[in-house]
C-alpha cells in the first residue's frame, strides 16, 4: 500500500489509519482498490466489509478530485437515425409496373423479410424473376446491386429470365451496356434442410459482403421443412417443436443479413387448403354432429364447437386451430329404441314431443339471412387467422381458402406478406353444341385471372378484404404487369358475391 501517497499525495491517510497495515501486509495496491471487488478485499486482509467499501469509494473519489473529470448531464436522448438518414437509407425494388409498385408502397423494400405466398400457379415465380432482373437497375428501378437466388425445388430458370429481357419494354429500351445480366445472378440449390442451413450460415454471409448482393431470393421456404418434419406421425408434437426452434433460427438469420447489409431477403411460400363446416370467411363454427356413447344416465351427448358461424356453411380452417378450439357437450333428449317408436302408439303426446325435438329447426325469418353469421370468440386462432394469412377476411368469400405453410411461427419472422390469389374464368365454347345448350354452348375454361394482395407490411397499407382492393394482374412475356380495370369485358368479371 506504500503507493497510495505516492499516486495521492492529499489522500487523508490517517482517517483510515487503522485499515493500513493490513492492505500493506497482503500487498495491495492502489489499483487493487479500484480494481477487486470489496468483499475479495474483506475476505484476504479480515477487515469489515463496511470499512473497506468507505476506503474504495474515498479512494476513487480522490482520483476523480485529482484528475478532474467533467460529468456532464446529456441535454436529451440522442437518436440512432435522423429523419434524414433513414430518407436516404430507404430503397425498394420496382415490379417494373407502376400500379403493382403503388399498392406494394413503391415496390420491395431493402433491409425486410418479404414472403410472397400463393398457390401453385399463381405467378410466384414470375414474381421473383422479375425482382432478380429489376434488383440491377439504377433507382428508382432498383438499387444497382447484384442479385442472389436459393433454390429449394427445381433449379433457377434462365431461359425464362432471357426471354424477359428480351420481350420488356424497360429493357429493350436500354443499351447493352446498363442492361440487367444473368451474370449478375448468382444461383444454388439446396436439396434439404442440412444443406440449406450450411449454405445460408456460412456461404451467403461471405457471398453477400464479398460481392455486396442486394436481393436473396429463396424459393421456396417451406419445400425442405415439410420434407424434414412431416415423414410420419409419430413424435408430431416434437417435431412441431423442432420445427418451430428451426424456423426462429431461420428468421433470426433472413433478418441480421437484410439489416446488417441492407438487402432485401425475398422468400416465396406454398400454400394448403382450409376445411371445416361453419360460418364464412373461415371464422370457425358449428360442426357437423358426432354422437357419444350414452351416459350413465341413459342420455346422449353431442360435441359442439364453440364458435361463431351457422347454417351450417361450409367454410375452412388450419389443423393448428383445429385442435385448439374448445368442445362443451350439449344434451340430447333420451331417444327410445326403435322398436319403441313403432310400438307406442302414435296420439301419445309423450312420443309426438319426441319427435318433434327430431325435427330440424325452422327457416329463419324474412330478413334474418342479411344479419350474417355470428362473430366467433376473437381468441380463436379461426379468427385471428384473417388478417395474417390473405385468405378468409372476406365475410361472404365462397371460394376455397388456403392457409400459408409453415404456420403462426413463420408469420411472426417476416415482415410482410404479399399473398398472389388466382381464379378461373369460365366461358361459352362455340364448338361444342347441343340442344340442351340452347345453342350457346358449354361452360369452358378461358384462362386464370391473377391478383396481387398486401396482407401486411411495415410500409404499404393492406388491400383490404377479398379481392376488391387488390391489383389484378397477368404473366405477359416480359414479365408481371397490371391489369386494366376499366376494360369491358363480360366473361371475365368476378361473381357478385366476391365483389362485396
Amino acid at each position: 500500500m506504500t503507493d497510495l501517497v505516492r499516486i495521492l499525495p492529499q489522500f487523508p491517510v490517517g482517517q483510515y489509519a487503522s485499515l493500513i497495515p493490513a492492505l500493506e501486509r497482503n500487498a495491495l495496491t492502489t489499483s487493487d482498490l479500484l480494481t477487486l471487488d470489496a468483499a475479495d478485499i474483506g475476505k484476504r486482509t479480515h477487515l469489515p466489509l463496511l470499512d473497506v467499501r468507505r476506503l474504495c469509494g474515498a479512494v476513487l473519489a480522490a482520483l476523480h478530485a485529482d484528475l478532474g473529470p467533467r460529468v456532464t448531464q446529456p441535454s436529451g436522448r440522442a437518436l440512432k437515425h435522423t429523419p434524414a438518414s433513414l430518407s436516404a437509407q430507404w430503397q425498394t425494388i420496382s415490379t417494373l409496373d407502376a400500379a403493382l409498385d403503388h399498392a406494394l408502397g413503391g415496390g420491395i423494400p431493402a433491409g425486410y423479410v418479404t414472403e410472397i405466398t400463393g398457390e401453385s400457379g399463381a405467378g410466384k415465380t414470375q414474381f421473383l424473376l422479375t425482382l432478380l432482373l429489376a434488383v440491377q437497375l439504377p433507382p428508382p428501378h432498383g438499387i444497382g446491386r447484384p442479385a442472389m437466388h436459393i433454390s429449394t425445388e427445381a433449379a433457377l430458370s434462365t431461359k425464362r429470365l432471357s426471354q424477359m429481357l428480351i420481350a420488356n419494354p424497360l429493357f429493350r429500351s436500354m443499351d447493352a451496356a446498363s442492361r440487367p445480366s444473368l451474370d449478375q445472378i448468382f444461383s444454388t440449390v439446396t436439396p434439404d434442410l442440412e444443406s440449406q442451413d450450411h449454405i445460408l450460415s456460412f456461404q451467403v454471409p461471405v457471398e453477400v459482403e464479398r460481392r455486396n448482393i442486394g436481393l436473396l431470393v429463396l424459393d421456396s421456404v417451406a419445400t425442405n421443412y415439410r420434407a424434414e418434419f412431416e415423414r410420419s406421425a409419430r413424435g408430431q408434437a416434437s417435431n412441431m417443436g423442432a420445427r418451430s426452434t428451426e424456423l426462429v433460427r431461420l428468421g433470426m438469420q433472413l433478418r441480421e443479413l437484410a439489416q446488417k447489409h441492407n438487402l432485401a431477403v425475398v422468400v416465396s411460400n406454398q400454400v394448403a387448403d382450409r376445411f371445416s363446416i361453419g360460418g364464412p370467411g373461415g371464422g370457425g363454427g358449428f360442426k357437423t354432429p358426432a354422437f357419444s356413447s350414452a351416459s350413465s344416465f341413459g342420455q346422449s351427448t353431442i360435441p359442439v364447437a364453440v364458435g361463431g358461424g351457422g347454417g351450417g356453411r361450409s367454410t375452412q380452417e388450419s389443423p393448428l386451430a383445429t385442435r385448439s378450439k374448445p368442445v362443451s357437450f350439449a344434451k340430447l333428449p333420451d331417444l327410445l329404441p326403435s322398436s319403441s317408436l313403432v310400438d307406442a302408439p302414435s296420439s301419445s303426446a309423450f312420443d309426438e314431443d319426441r319427435l318433434a325435438s327430431m325435427r330440424p329447426p325452422p327457416p329463419p325469418f324474412p330478413g334474418d339471412e342479411d344479419i350474417g353469421p355470428p362473430a366467433p370468440p376473437a381468441l380463436l386462432l379461426d379468427h385471428q387467422q384473417r388478417w395474417f394469412t390473405g385468405w378468409g377476411d372476406d365475410r361472404y368469400a365462397d371460394y376455397g381458402l388456403k392457409t400459408p405453410s409453415l404456420g403462426l411461427v413463420w408469420s411472426t419472422q417476416i415482415a410482410s406478406r404479399i399473398a398472389l390469389l388466382k381464379r378461373p374464368a369460365y366461358g361459352q365454347s362455340r364448338h361444342s353444341l347441343d340442344d340442351e345448350d340452347d345453342g350457346r354452348g358449354v361452360p369452358t375454361l378461358r384462362h386464370w385471372r391473377r391478383w396481387m394482395k398486401v396482407v401486411f407490411a411495415p410500409h404499404a397499407a393492406p388491400s383490404g378484404p377479398g379481392v376488391a382492393d387488390a391489383v389484378e394482374f397477368e404473366v405477359t412475356m416480359g414479365g408481371i404487369k397490371a391489369v386494366d380495370t376499366k376494360r369491358e369485358d363480360q366473361d371475365d368479371n368476378v361473381d357478385d358475391q366476391d365483389r362485396r
